[in-house]
Order: structure tokens, then C-alpha cells, then sequence
């Protein structure tokens, strides 16, 4: 009789590092999207660095820190929204995310970007400019680009809160489930 043995699966740490959408604004964190990819994947460690209202110059600020602090295996990047929404110049954002990739990926961790989109506020233009700014970070530093997981969930008024903003609880799961393939996918490469 023979007895087959499976390794456990490398438990990573994986760093969340974004503004409100990821801080669960609005509600307790244990209701968010991360604490939900928590449980769905026990066997990893989710952190989650979230920040709201933070920006990409904020962020930068703080990343490495929480870089020394977590040691992570993989940073999922979802910030530049409070940028967008403050009208910065798309090249600030370029710049400071290049700079946060580039941080991430020295410490040793792969880094997932998540595209991030603006309201046409400030014109077509600056909108297209904002988005074309993901795209190009995606190609110049090879690294995975997930769609913007407010795409799906924005349009429905019983998924948002009332600013019209941030997702409410009932969103959270069909976040987690949007994220979760992309973060799996970026564990086992």
C-alpha cells in the first residue's frame, strides 16, 4: 500500500497596498474585500495596508516601511483613484507608481497592479490620459494589470454607498471573487 504525500502550499504573505476602496471605507474592515480573500485563502496571510483618501505620494511614503515591517511575497498595488480625483498630473501618478513597483519588486516580492479609473470630471482627456497611464506601467515594468473591480459594481446603486463612491458590504464578496483568480494565479508563477 503506498501513501501519497502532498507539500503544503507555500503560505505567502501578500501585501494589499491602496486607498479606501481597499480600507474597507464605511464599515468594519473584517466586511471588506481582503478580510473576505482572507478567509476564501486561509493557507496565505493577507495584509492589508490600506490606507483611505491615500494617495500615490503617500503611499510612497509609507511603502517602505510596511516593505521592512511585512516582507512580503506579493503587493497588490491599487492606489492613484484620490490622485485622479484631485486632478494630480497623470505623470505624478506614472512616476510614483513606477517608484512603488520598482520598491515592491526590489524587496523581492511580485507586484500586481490594479487599473484604477477616475470619473470624467476633468474631461476626456485627462480621463484617458489617467487610464493610459496603467496600461503603460503594466508593459514598461511586465507586470500583470487587473481591470479596475469598480467596473462591474459602480453602475448598480444597491452595491455603492450613498456617496456614490465607495462599494457598500454587499459588494465585497463579488470583489473578493473578482481579485481572488489574480492573486492565485500570481502565487503559483
Amino acid at each position: 500500500m503506498s501513501v501519497l504525500i502532498t507539500a503544503p502550499a507555500h503560505a505567502a504573505k501578500v501585501l494589499i497596498f491602496g486607498d479606501s476602496l481597499g480600507a474597507s471605507y464605511g464599515m468594519a474592515q473584517q466586511l471588506g474585500w481582503v478580510a473576505l480573500l482572507q478567509k476564501n485563502l486561509p493557507e496565505h496571510q493577507f495584509i492589508n495596508g490600506s490606507v483611505s483618501g491615500e494617495t500615490t505620494a503617500g503611499g510612497l511614503r509609507r511603502l517602505p516601511a510596511l516593505l521592512d515591517s511585512v516582507t512580503p511575497d506579493l503587493v497588490v498595488v491599487e492606489l492613484g483613484g484620490n490622485d485622479g480625483l484631485r486632478g494630480f498630473p497623470p505623470t505624478q501618478l506614472e512616476n510614483n507608481l513606477t517608484k512603488i513597483i520598482t520598491l515592491a519588486k526590489n524587496s523581492g516580492a511580485k507586484v500586481l497592479l490594479t487599473e484604477v479609473m477616475v470619473p470624467p470630471n476633468y474631461g476626456p482627456r485627462y480621463t484617458k490620459k489617467f487610464t493610459q497611464v496603467y496600461q503603460d506601467i503594466s508593459k514598461a515594468q511586465n507586470i500583470v494589470l487587473i481591470p479596475f473591480f469598480m467596473q462591474d459594481i459602480a453602475p448598480h446603486p444597491e452595491l455603492m454607498q450613498r456617496d456614490g463612491i465607495h462599494p457598500n458590504e454587499k459588494a465585497q464578496e463579488k470583489i473578493a471573487t473578482w481579485m481572488q483568480p489574480w492573486i492565485e494565479s500570481a502565487l503559483i508563477q
